[in-house]
């Protein structure tokens, strides 16, 4: 059974979009959330906002089905003129597809490439929402769906793998399980992906910031340290554990301090190899590999290094931990001097504690750097291989995946920055979705009743304003003018706090804490360790112990040149994360976090409840409920939607109100759903959007069709021609020729394919069919029936009709596909050296296929061509006049073999044929010479099935006609050929008839017994009809045609309305 997931029943799935509720409160919303959730449905929409609850489990639709899905579903490219281009699919999605991620990720992919600007996605949520997770199916998703690079295929397809291959690898060094989270990112990452104008990618960049370098040498009770310990640990390989010295977990302090060695969900020595496989595809040599994991193994065996008191001097207890760490402190060395003067050196004693915090602080300073190494290493390498582009970049595409909200026991200057970063994004979508929104209505002059919100930009200047200081500001201060102490900083830090932040009502001192009223809650920090954390600076001697190394690549880890004379101020942690959260602009999708437990379906409503109120989710209904869905300024509505009317397009040069209302009115939309203000245009609801985007959408997608019928004409001329002259190359010599066979005109598509969405459907997207035409298919006693046959670039379809067994269609006709042969399983192909029609394909792996078709020289040709690029080898093709093939063995009936038998017989006008037993014997006329070749003077053209004769002529069976396929008598003598392919064996009797003559008059005698042939007789004349009314065919197997036409009737299972 299959899981259905785009249930539309609201009373038990709840709405897909939260503007929809009747009532808008909290208790609503999170019901709401509740019913989708257990009816696992994670995505909901709030007008283009996507909220997503975490599941806690693997969801069954993200497969390549839904890829495809959402793949172009949300076509039309909308603008808010707030940055909020991105989510503008949810309206759409909203209604035609269930709320997905893909969606949010399609519209942003499409948005880029149609309005050539950059875009950005910001994942946000308290820690444990499923941020990370919903990062890497939105890389995924751009991945699959972005262009193939035409020329630079291969390059393009590796800087793929890189985007995709890059996760294991910064997550093993990156993510850690927290009490919260299993996979929890410890740090911040913004990954632009750049791309061509056709949507090939050509390169990307990761900016890391904020790394959770305590975590190494101190994890929290209950916490894992970084996954990439416990992978080394578990995973290595015996030789790497004895190269690197690696024991169980619980053998080293860094590792054994928090009590806590395993994660559920997490196969560490799986994502060991992963990891190592994910250094490869990020073209990281081998040595460089090396050198890391013996880094990462230094840090755990430094931090086994414990010291001892000895005379107020800390000592190593016990040497041999020395062994594996190549490098060790005991005692610091500190320089005396100035300019000019000699300098002094002493050796400054330090105890336990001193000499643990710096042992500490050169583990931190390794693994910080050793991880910014390895993010620029990923980036190397795909700047590498965008170097080799030909095309340049012109647009990027962003996705931040930055840290949850945290609130712990204990809450240091990590959490400190992780909260500040959090509290800014959501200033981010205050401003976006309810503060920019409604300023926008009041200076527009659209009618609009204010919506009351809470701002957090009072708490955000709390942290970072500078007039009057705030947090930062004082902190920075402090780490300035104490840079060189280290005693009492913090404590000078609190009274500073205190003394400039006591009038805030968000902001409450304690003696050595501070709280700040954030907007998702209270949190308590502790001061202890605030100005060293902000430092960020390195004892100086600890960085010429790592520039003393004989290991090149150690030494490039610390590259700074110590200036002891330089006096400018240090840049500090606090600093560099305010700046970098300046530059985070863009949308914002939101993730929701059910519960504590980390359990599929445990549902927590106070804990949803607060995360919704603090969000402000409430707020962003109301607003996307009484507000407008689109907004654009005038110059760029009227350019979108010009082409609707003929007086607008290409440009409109009046008024611009009045070209506005011009194009609506031409879709008859009602005043009530759009305003015009001082300079844009807003549209209320979703579906009065897309009434105009679909109307542009029709109006763009007949003109393309007209241009890509006349390109397609163009270009593939030339292509014909040159498949003609090689078709004839493949039969020369070995198979008599038809007189219409051999000057036809060579087309390929003859079911009009393009225009036949059903039979699109059928095949697929991504494959391109090069060959299609009905074909007549004969069973084991050659009984035919009507198949249409499809050659594409890998594979062979056949497609019939059969009875629909269930669904909305159940007992109905519908077309679907009979057989599907892939090159590879093609063994041969044999056809007559006379005149016919018939070919076999041998399937030596299932059974054989015996096949008629008029274009059997083109179609052998097209296999021929596509089969040798798909499997390398050429197809090989039997001229011979004994057939045998094998029929497929059935429930009733064995399989085995049968035969076709050919025999020149001029009597025969059309081929005939005899069944007996297992033989057929097949009858043929002589046809023209075995060395004939086409005449490029004398083109024969036909028309296409689904065309129409308005003066007469003929009229080609579309794929109508092989619904009631006949049903021929097995005898001694049957005129089943003429029959099947009833009116062109009736056009073509003249010309088989034509070619004996020619063989004739070719084949000896006396010069003067040679007469000049008579021209050929003309074609039979076949009843035609006077159409009395117009029709628009509404199926693809229908004809459309006008009053007047004349149609030529060519079979009897055609039905024509005709006058009588």
């Amino acid at each position: 059974m299959s899981f259905q997931w785009s249930s539309k029943n609201h009373v038990q799935n709840g709405v897909e979009d939260l503007v929809l509720l009747s009532k808008v409160t909290d208790d609503q919303i999170t019901d709401n959330l509740k019913k989708r959730i257990q009816a696992d449905l994670m995505f909901t929409y709030i007008g283009p906002t996507l909220v997503a609850v975490n599941p806690y489990k693997k969801l069954p639709y993200f497969t390549e089905k839904e890829i495809e899905q959402y793949h172009g579903a949300v076509s039309s490219m909308l603008s808010t003129g707030l940055g909020l281009q991105l989510f503008m699919s949810s309206f759409q999605a909203a209604y035609e597809l269930p709320p997905h991620i893909y969606a949010v990720a399609d519209k942003m992919f499409q948005s880029m490439i149609t309005d050539e600007e950059n875009q950005c996605v910001i994942i946000s949520g308290e820690s444990g929402a499923g941020k990370t997770e919903s990062a890497k199916l939105i890389m995924n998703y751009i991945a699959a769906v972005s262009g193939k690079g035409g020329a630079n295929n291969n390059i393009v397809e590796e800087i793929k793998r890189i985007i995709i291959g890059s996760n294991p690898l910064l997550e093993s060094f990156g993510n850690a399980k927290t009490l919260r989270n299993n996979n929890s990112s410890r740090f911040g990452k913004y990954f632009e992906i750049n791309f061509s104008k056709s949507g090939a990618p050509m390169g990307g960049k990761i900016s890391n910031f904020l790394l959770e370098k305590s975590r190494v040498v101190f994890p929290g009770q209950g916490e894992r340290n970084f996954h990439i310990f416990y992978q080394m640990t578990k995973g290595a390989s015996s030789y790497e554990q004895e190269q690197l010295g690696m024991m169980e977990p619980k053998y080293f302090h860094y590792l054994n301090v928090s009590g806590e060695y395993n994660a559920e969900g997490i196969n560490d020595v799986e994502e060991y190899a992963d990891m190592k496989k994910s250094m490869e595809i990020c073209q990281m040599s081998p040595a460089d590999q090396t050198s890391v994991l013996e880094l990462v193994a230094a840090i755990l065996h430094m931090g086994n290094i414990a010291f001892i008191e000895e005379g107020n001097n800390a000592q190593v207890s016990d040497p041999q931990a020395l062994a594996f760490p190549a490098y060790l402190l005991v005692s610091r060395i500190v320089t005396t001097g100035g300019f000019g003067r000699r300098t002094s050196q002493y050796d400054v004693p330090m105890n336990v504690e001193q000499a643990q915090n710096t042992r500490d602080a050169l583990s931190k300073a390794i693994y910080s750097r050793m991880f910014d190494w390895i993010v620029q290493a990923v980036n190397t390498a795909m700047a590498t291989l965008a170097a080799g582009l030909r095309e340049t970049t012109t647009l990027c595409l962003g996705v931040l995946d930055i840290f949850g909200f945290e609130i712990f026991e204990k809450n240091g200057f990590e959490q400190f920055c992780i909260n500040y970063v959090n509290e800014r994004l959501q200033q981010i979508f205050i401003e976006l979705t309810l503060k920019s929104e409604q300023e926008e209505y009041q200076n527009e002059g659209i009618q609009w009743t204010p919506i009351d919100y809470f701002n957090n930009k009072v708490v955000v200047d709390l942290i970072e304003s500078k007039k009057p200081p705030g947090v930062m500001a004082v902190l920075d201060d402090v780490c300035f003018t104490m840079h060189a102490v280290s005693e009492g900083a913090d404590q000078k830090f609190v009274q500073k706090l205190d003394m400039a932040c006591s009038q805030n009502k968000h902001y409450q001192g304690l003696q050595t804490q501070f709280i700040i009223h954030h907007y998702a809650g209270s949190v308590t920090y502790d001061c202890d360790g605030f100005t060293e954390a902000n430092k960020d600076t390195l004892f100086k001697d600890l960085v010429y112990l790592m520039q003393s190394t004989t290991k090149p690549f150690i030494r490039n880890l610390f590259p700074e040149e110590v200036d002891e004379s330089d006096r400018k101020r240090p840049t500090t942690v606090s600093h560099k994360i305010k700046n970098q959260c300046q530059e985070l602009v863009a949308t914002l999708m939101r993730c929701i976090k059910p519960n504590e437990t980390k359990r599929p379906k445990d549902w927590d409503s106070k804990r949803v409840e607060h995360q919704v109120r603090y969000l402000n989710l409430k707020e962003n209904i109301k607003v996307r409920r009484a507000g407008f869905c689109y907004r654009n300024t005038f110059e760029k509505f009227l350019k979108r939607f010009a082409i609707l009317t003929k007086e607008t397009w290409p440009a409109w040069h009046g008024h611009p109100h009045e070209g506005i209302k011009h194009i609506m009115q031409s879709v008859d939309m009602d005043s009530k759903e759009w305003q015009i203000g001082r300079s844009k245009i807003f549209i209320k609801s979703p579906e009065s959007l897309f009434l105009l985007e679909e109307q542009r959408d029709r109006k763009y997608h007949g003109y393309a069709k007209v241009i890509q019928r006349a390109y397609r004409r163009w270009k593939s001329r030339k292509y014909f021609l040159e498949l003609r002259k090689k078709a004839a190359d493949v039969v020369y010599g070995k198979k008599e020729r038809k007189r219409f066979s051999l000057n036809r005109e060579f087309l390929g598509d003859y079911l009009n394919y393009l225009d036949n969405p059903i039979l699109k459907a059928l095949v697929g997207k991504n494959e391109k069919v090069c060959f299609a035409d009905n074909v007549t298919k004969y069973d084991r006693k050659f009984k035919p029936t009507q198949r249409e046959l499809l050659v594409t670039e890998t594979c062979v379809i056949m497609v019939g009709v059969e009875k629909e067994k269930s669904g909305p269609n159940k007992g109905k006709l519908v077309k679907a596909i009979k057989r599907k042969i892939p090159f590879a399983e093609i063994q041969a192909v044999s056809v007559s050296t006379k005149p016919d029609d018939i070919f076999v394909l041998h399937i030596p792996t299932e059974f054989d296929n015996v096949l008629e078709n008029i274009f059997k020289t083109e179609l052998i040709t097209v296999l021929s061509e596509k089969y040798q690029l798909a499997v390398g080898r050429p197809l090989t093709v039997n001229f011979v006049d004994n057939i045998k093939y094998t029929v497929k063995k059935t429930t009733w009936q064995s399989g085995g073999f049968q035969e076709i038998k050919y025999i020149t017989d001029p009597a025969a006008k059309f081929p005939q044929l005899k069944v007996s037993g297992k033989v057929t014997e097949v009858r043929v006329a002589a046809g023209l010479p075995k060395d004939s070749r086409p005449n490029a003077g004398n083109m024969v053209r036909q028309n296409v099935g689904g065309s129409r004769s308005t003066g007469g002529g003929s009229y080609r069976p579309g794929p109508a006609a092989a619904v009631a396929p006949a049903q021929a008598p097995v005898g001694s003598s049957s005129p089943a050929f003429a029959r099947v392919n009833g009116g062109f064996q009736a056009q073509l009797g003249a010309a088989v008839a034509g070619g004996v003559a020619q063989a004739k008059a070719n084949g000896g005698g006396s010069p003067a017994a040679k007469k000049r042939p008579p021209p050929p007789p003309p074609a039979k004349k076949l009843p035609t009809c006077r159409a009395l009314y117009d029709y628009e065919a509404s199926e693809a197997d229908e004809l459309s045609f006008k009053a007047g036409d004349i149609i030529t009737i060519t079979s009897k299972g055609i039905y024509v309305l005709f006058a009588r």
